[in-house]
Parts: structure tokens; C-alpha cells; sequence
């Protein structure tokens, strides 16, 4: 099938520059250095191309990610990054489960559950979920006195990880490791994991690094000169055409628009309506013609999908399910 046949609007992944990204990240990260984030691109099919290049653990975001992963046999060293306070669905699993704690409240949840281990999540700078490093020793040592391993720590640098200046994404990076092997020091452990696709390769405390965004890319993150090339778009059709602007089908239920508008080759995008973009070309369009919408949060765009078409010069080559969706 053409991509020209596609219903509109359609999720679009470039082969070739998927596959560029993949092993430029698995060149500078080999191995376990690597922790893939799933919750990124939400999709098996993807994730068992990161396995064959030898990541043999993954990053989650929600229970649904850590049970699809391991009914997809890839459950060799799965990692919920994300508090729980319910983690029985997680015992059932046939596959190697870490969770996140940074509670007492969360902590006896994975115990009650009959899990075995778990990370301290430690606030590295982000105003999100995370002890204070303070606090992670003694939550450390509470985990132990229930049973439980300790295999150390994670922080997630999520304030430092989309600056544009790369000295300051630096410096916050180093800031915020600073506080994460304070922590390690009083939790122990053979783990200190954080990271993500903006400091991937800044980060020189961590472990290994929760990576997601580098393999399908957005325009926030290009905006940082990173080895990794956009290779996800939207499938649009122009709809409507006017002196000044065109309309294609393709809008908020259909793109993450946190990091901003999305783009549009030779086009400036002005607004996004529920089923609608509204932009400004320049070039002459016709009603009927295909454009590109070059989202600027990868994350939250695939999850509005059901399935990805797979696209090598025009062509669809494989479709994958967007099947890590939902809760």
C-alpha cells in the first residue's frame, strides 16, 4: 500500500531514520547502559527491535506497559519508573519486576503485593514524584526490614533534559546526579538509574539511562542538535483552502501539543483545532493534497493512535499496534 491510500489522519514512522536512531542510541549506550522507555512510542513491535540490539531491560510508565511487555516475552528486567499504591497486577507477572518507592505508603504496596524489588525514586530537581535524598536511606532500610531488595536508586532530571543551551543542560544534569549518589550513598545498591533522551549523553553518574523519545524524536527534542533525526509524523489531508491559510484534518485529538505547535513542511502552523490544523503555506495547495504534521511531543501523540504504519519510500512495509495504550 501507498501511504497516498491511507486514511487520514494516519501515524507515519520513517524505517530508515528509525533505524538510525536505534543504533546511534545502542552505539553510545550498549547494552544494559540502556533502559529503553516504553511509554514513548507505547508499542511491542518497537521495543522487540530495541531487544535484538541487545537492551535487555525496559522502562514503564504504567502498570498496562510492564503486563503488554511481559505477554510479549519481554520481560527479562522490567521497571515500573512510577509510583503504585495497588501493585497486585504486577505479581502476576511472568517476567522480573522493579518498582519505583518513595513512600512508606508505596513501599508496603509492593510488599503487600508479594513483589521483590525495588528502586528508591529520589527528587533530583523535578517537582514530581521522588523522596527527598534525605529521606532515601531510612525509606531504604524499611524496605529491607520488609523482605524486600533494594537494587539502589533512580532520579529523573526532567527540569535539565529539554534546555536548549547545552552548558546549562549540563550543569543541571550534574547538579541534580549530585543529589542522586548522595542518596546512593545511603541506599546502596548496584543501580543508580535516571536519564532520558536530552542528557543521554551528559549523564555520567547514572547507571543506566531511561531513554525514550531518541527512537521516533519530536520537534522540541530536534530543536537540541541531538544524532537523532525526526521519524514520526501525521498523515494529513488538506481539507479546505483560502487566500491566505489552508486546513488539513489533523488536530488536538490527533497531536501532543505540551512542547508547542506542531510543524508542517514549508508551511507556518497558526493554530490547532479539535479535528483541524489551520496553517499558512508557501506553496500553492490543493484540497485533497497530503501534508506532513511533524509533531513537538512524541510521547502523548502516539498514545492518541491505535496503530503506526511503518513507511519505506512511500510505501507502507509493516503496521504496529499501539498496543501498550490505555490503563
Amino acid at each position: 500500500m501507498r501511504i497516498d491510500a491511507l486514511q487520514t489522519p494516519a501515524l507515519i514512522v520513517d524505517a530508515r531514520r528509525l533505524d538510525e536512531n536505534l543504533r546511534a542510541m545502542s552505539d553510545a549506550l550498549p547494552g544494559p547502559r540502556l533502559r529503553p522507555h516504553v511509554k514513548a512510542h507505547k508499542c511491542t513491535a518497537l521495543a522487540r527491535r530495541q531487544a535484538r540490539l541487545g537492551h535487555p531491560g525496559f522502562t514503564c510508565a504504567t502498570i498496562r506497559e510492564m503486563e503488554g511487555l511481559a505477554a510479549a516475552g519481554l520481560g527479562d528486567d522490567l521497571l515500573l519508573a512510577n509510583e503504585v499504591v495497588d501493585a497486585r497486577r504486577l505479581a502476576a507477572l511472568d517476567a522480573r519486576v522493579t518498582v519505583a518507592i518513595d513512600s512508606p505508603e508505596t513501599l508496603d504496596a509492593a510488599a503487600d503485593a508479594g513483589l521483590s524489588e525495588v528502586l528508591v525514586d529520589v527528587n533530583v530537581g523535578l517537582p514530581r514524584c521522588g523522596c527527598a535524598p534525605e529521606q532515601a536511606g531510612a525509606l531504604a532500610d524499611r524496605a529491607r526490614a520488609r523482605g524486600l531488595r533494594v537494587r539502589g536508586v533512580m532520579g529523573y532530571e526532567g527540569h535539565a533534559v529539554g534546555l536548549p543551551d547545552r552548558s546549562e543542560r549540563e550543569r543541571l544534569t550534574a547538579e541534580s546526579m549530585q543529589q542522586l549518589l548522595a542518596a546512593h550513598a545511603d541506599v546502596g545498591g548496584d543501580v543508580v538509574s535516571a536519564g532520558g533522551t536530552g542528557s543521554y549523553d551528559c549523564n555520567r553518574v547514572a547507571t543506566e539511562i531511561q531513554a525514550g523519545s531518541y527512537a521516533l524524536m519530536d520537534t522540541a527534542y530536534d530543536a537540541l542538535g541531538l544524532p537523532f533525526r525526526p521519524a514520526l509524523y501525521v498523515l494529513a489531508t488538506v481539507i479546505s483552502v483560502a487566500r491566505s491559510y489552508a486546513v488539513a484534518d489533523c488536530g488536538l485529538k490527533a497531536l501532543g501539543m505540551d512542547h508547542g505547535k506542531p510543524s508542517i513542511d514549508e508551511a507556518d502552523v497558526w493554530f490547532c483545532s479539535d479535528e483541524h490544523v489551520t496553517f499558512a503555506p508557501r506553496r500553492k495547495l490543493c484540497v485533497g493534497e497530503r501534508v506532513r504534521v511533524w509533531p513537538a511531543h512524541v510521547d502523548p501523540t502516539v498514545a492518541y493512535h491505535e496503530r503506526m504504519r511503518v513507511v519505506e519510500d512511500e510505501r507502507v512495509v509493516e503496521t504496529w499496534s499501539v498496543d501498550l495504550r490505555g490503563w
